[in-house]
């Protein structure tokens, strides 16, 4: 099984993924790691330099240097000095076909896919040559790791730091308050039929129409501070009708008061439906 198993070159601001080479493995843990692969791109800007994350089957070293950044995902026995020796030869290359202007200019995803093509021979060329053959470049890489570690990170990690990074903390869940009302009534109705004939007698009087469209609205519809409301609006409507006395007889007086109590006393009496227990879920 080869070292080497997959890398990608990557803009360090974004995570926003330029080339990458051919996937040939499609094991569970290969694609869980590629996903965790994908996070970590997005969080390059928070590393710069070299890091490497080590999971229970692969592990992912990358480096970045300006806004061009490699990565690769590697076997567990593949040495870390090989990984990014590997790294530094892939962005090399990369820099030398493409210039920061291209790079910032990018704006899809593998917007330079013929760069594929180089990614693939430099991953052939690490995972068939012998280690004697690159002595030299593995034991510089391998005093600049001493002098001073890759960031050690951890795949585990990687999902709930992305998840805080965009927004979506974990909150516990609560189930959501019940506000369905119990169903309407026959008496409900009439009271609905005859608030609707006390506001249309008082279209040009539009205190009074409103008074007579909310309680609708209350009788249909839940509203916190229920009895509150029904209290003031009925009190309300029977100031309206005492200051009114002279435009109306005591006929219709009574008429209105009287669809304005039973319209309270509806709204009073309809409660919200018990929640039925989640039996069997």
């Amino acid at each position: 099984m080869s070292m080497i198993l997959f890398a990608c070159v990557v803009r360090v601001r974004d995570g926003l993924p330029l080339s990458a080479s051919t996937d040939f493995y499609h094991t569970q843990e290969f694609l869980e790691c590629r996903r965790r692969l994908k996070t970590l791109a997005s969080r390059l800007a928070q590393h710069p330099g070299r890091a490497s994350a080590q999971g229970c089957d692969f592990s992912i070293h990358f480096s970045s240097s300006g806004d061009v950044a490699c990565m690769a995902i590697c076997s567990l026995w593949c040495p870390a000095a090989m990984a990014f020796c590997f790294l530094e030869t892939l962005w090399w290359e990369f820099t030398a076909s493409y210039d920061v202007t291209c790079v910032g200019l990018a704006s899809r995803p593998y917007a330079f896919l013929e760069f594929d093509s180089i990614i693939q021979k430099v991953k052939w060329h690490f995972n068939h040559i012998s280690s004697t053959q690159m002595e030299s470049s593995l034991e510089k890489i391998q005093q600049e790791l001493e002098l001073q570690p890759p960031t050690a990170l951890t795949l585990e990690d990687s999902d709930v730091a992305n998840g805080v990074m965009n927004g979506h903390t974990q909150m516990p869940l609560e189930p959501a308050p019940n506000f369905r009302m119990e169903p309407v009534t026959a008496l409900g109705v009439l009271s609905l039929i005859l608030n609707i004939m006390c506001a249309a007698l008082n279209l040009i009087r539009g205190i009074h129409l409103a008074e007579h469209s909310l309680q609708c609205y209350l009788y249909l519809f839940y509203s916190p501070a229920r009895t509150a409301k029904v209290v003031l609006l009925l009190l309300f409507i029977c100031l309206g009708n005492v200051y009114l006395h002279g435009l109306r007889n005591l006929w219709q007086i009574l008429f209105h008061l009287s669809v304005a109590s039973l319209s309270s006393h509806q709204i009073l009496t309809r409660q919200l439906q018990e929640k039925p227990s989640d039996c069997g879920v």
